[in-house]
Order: structure tokens, then sequence, then C-alpha cells
């Protein structure tokens, strides 16, 4: 017997697919015959169902004094399944959020911050005796499988005089720990994002890939810089890491005309921007990321397959037997609703993701857009 059944489930490219779960995990798809389940949810050919929603780039650690949100409240709430915080904790902090994070529904993991003190102030890598491999070490050893990388914020108002050092530092730290992923923040300088993106590997991650900044992947000609397209070239991944200050439409708009597009859609989100905006959800930044062209599938895979393959994430991000009971059920609503970058531009959004359910490991959790709809009232 199965513990849940989902009936006409729509896909991306319109076809209807039957979803079976038991123990966590997916036990059969396709069009399936009359079988013994617990639950049946029949989404009527009306309601999509995607992976669930990986949301590779958040702030969710309650007790940061700077960027913090409770990781419900920008997972389930918002039908995303999986929340990665990027770097609010370093080794310091880290066991106590790990222990906050297996009380939540979603599923919460972390890149660890180079820095030992994480986001208790925004200069966290300006001491580079806070910077301490060995620390590091025993922390990813200690949560492994609750770490999935590290995090390395190179702007100006984080790494102080210390300039590119804190990067050479975090491969040193990625390189005697089995490679783990690393996301690189790249914001103002220094250190110039060429100087960053030399250094970079294939697997590494350029978190706010199209921030509108003067240190931006796009030179004063407006052409992608050299630095970024042989960094590509060797396998270094862009994530989009909308956040507060690092989303341009216009970078956007002008990367993907050049064929740069980006590997992850990810929020950036805390309470802040989540509340007062710009950011609200990740829906509503896949939304923007519509507008400016992307299909929807490519948007999703984007929130999907793509995270979950960049961070190892096993078991997560695709629609197949075996995997994951993670899904994030959704709607398309076709209206138009106003929609503002990092910059104050604003565009119209005509085709709007509404997410009604997330469904973790085979439970079922409706957003409060999910709650209005008597089917998922189960």
């Amino acid at each position: 017997m199965y513990d849940l059944t989902l009936r006409n489930a729509l896909l991306a490219d319109d076809t209807l697919i039957d979803i079976a779960i038991q123990s966590g995990r997916i036990a059969a798809l396709g069009h399936l015959p009359a079988v013994a389940t617990k639950k049946t949810l029949d989404l009527q050919g009306r309601w999509r169902v995607s992976p669930g929603w990986i949301d590779s780039h958040v702030h969710c650690y309650p007790a940061s004094p700077i960027y913090n949100d409770e990781p419900d409240l920008i997972g389930i709430a918002g039908g995303v399944t999986t929340v990665i915080d990027a770097g609010s904790t370093g080794a310091d902090d880290i066991s106590t959020f790990h222990d906050l994070a297996k009380d939540c529904k979603t599923d919460v993991r972390a890149l660890l911050n180079i820095s030992r003190i994480g986001l208790r102030v925004q200069h966290e890598l300006s001491d580079i005796n806070d910077i301490d491999g060995g620390l590091a070490a025993e922390a990813i050893r200690t949560h492994s499988g609750f770490i999935v990388g590290i995090k390395a914020r190179m702007s100006g108002s984080v790494v102080g005089e210390n300039g590119i050092k804190p990067l050479y530092l975090a491969k040193a730290i990625q390189r005697d720990n089995g490679g783990l992923p690393l996301m690189v923040h790249v914001g103002n300088t220094p250190p110039d994002i060429d100087e960053i993106a030399d250094l970079l590997e294939a697997g590494d991650i350029v978190t706010h890939c199209f921030n509108g900044k003067p240190n931006q992947i796009l030179n004063g000609e407006g052409a992608i810089r050299a630095a970024i397209l042989r960094a590509i070239e060797r396998g270094v991944l862009m994530d989009v890491g909308h956040g507060s200050a690092s989303l341009s439409f216009q970078v956007a708009r002008k990367a993907m005309t050049l064929g740069v597009y980006p590997n992850t859609i990810s929020s950036d989100i805390y309470c802040r921007n989540r509340v007062k905006g710009p950011v609200f959800s990740l829906a509503h930044v896949m939304s923007k990321f519509l507008m400016l062209g992307m299909p929807l599938q490519q948007v999703l895979d984007c929130v999907t397959s793509r995270p979950a393959e960049m961070l190892r994430l096993q078991g997560k991000g695709r629609l197949e037997v075996g995997a994951d009971a993670d899904l994030t059920i959704f709607d398309i609503e076709t209206m138009s609703r106003s929609a503002m970058d990092s910059e104050g531009e604003t565009a119209v959004c005509t085709q709007n993701l509404t997410p009604l359910a997330a469904i973790v490991a085979g439970e079922l959790f409706p957003t409060e857009q999910g709650k209005n709809i008597d089917v998922f009232h189960l």
C-alpha cells in the first residue's frame, strides 16, 4: 500500500502523470492503475508538479544578528522543499544551527562560512585569523550531510584590507575537505571580479552573477568579461542570488542575450527582503526569469536538478523512482504583476508562479494559497 498517490498531475510540458509515494520516496510514476493507497491527491489536470524546489542561497539561521529568518517561512511556506543557508554560520555556530534545523519541516542544509564567526558582522573576513582551516575541517566532519559546501564573501566591505587572500584560504579548505562545492559572493571591489574568476575551478559557484554593481560580469563595452567566459569554459557555475542588492534586470537581459544563463536561480532571501521585497519568495524570483525570457522548464531545472547536482544532494531534484518524495505543486497565474530588481527597475510579469503545496519526504504542506483549495485538505 502506498502512503500517498498524486493523480492527474500536470508537468511543465503539459503531460499528465500519477506519482505514488511510499516511505518518503517516489515508488512509482506514470499512468498508474488503481492501487491501494492511504491518501489520494487528485490534481485534476489543473495544477502542476515538479521535483521539490531547492533554494540554493538563503539566510535562515534565526540567531544571526544581520541576515536571519525562520527556515520554514522561506521553505515549505513558499513551496520550497530544501533550503541551503549560504554562510550565515561558521565553525563557531554551525552546531547550534544544525540542532535547530533538525526540528524544521523544510530540509535545511548549510554552506559553512570560511570565517569561524560567520555573519555575526558584515566584515567577517577582515581578520585573517578568523579563517581557521582546522576548525572548518572539524565542523565539516562533525556535520557531514548537513554541511554541503563552503562560502566565501569576496567583496570589499567583507574582506577589508585582505583583498584576494581569503579566497586562497577558501580554496585550501576546499582541497583539504574532499573538494566540497565552494560558493563565492561577488560584490564591490576589492577584489576585482577578474581576479576572483581566474582562481575558480570546475564546480565552483559565482553567486550574485547578475548584480548591477561596477564589479559585474559585463565589461565597459557591455560584453561578458573575458575572465568570466574563461571560468564558464572551465565549468564554473553561475548562481543568481537575487537578494536586496544583487539582481539587475539590465545585466541579466544582456548576459542572456550573449548566451550566459544562470545555472541556478536562488533568492538570497531573509526576513527583510522577504517581507519588504524586492525578493519576497523563490517563486517571485522564478517569475522574474520567466519575464526575462527563460522557458518554464529551464527555470524549473534551475531550482531542481541543477542545484541538486551542483551541491551533490543525493535523491533530490528529479522525478524518478527511488528519489526522495520531495515535490512542489504550483499554478501559473496569467495576470500582470509588477516586479522590481535590486536596482529599482520595474517590469511586468505576466506569468506568475504560485506555489500551492510542498511535499517533503512524502508529507504534504499546503501554502496559504493551497489552503484555500479543498483538494489539499487531506
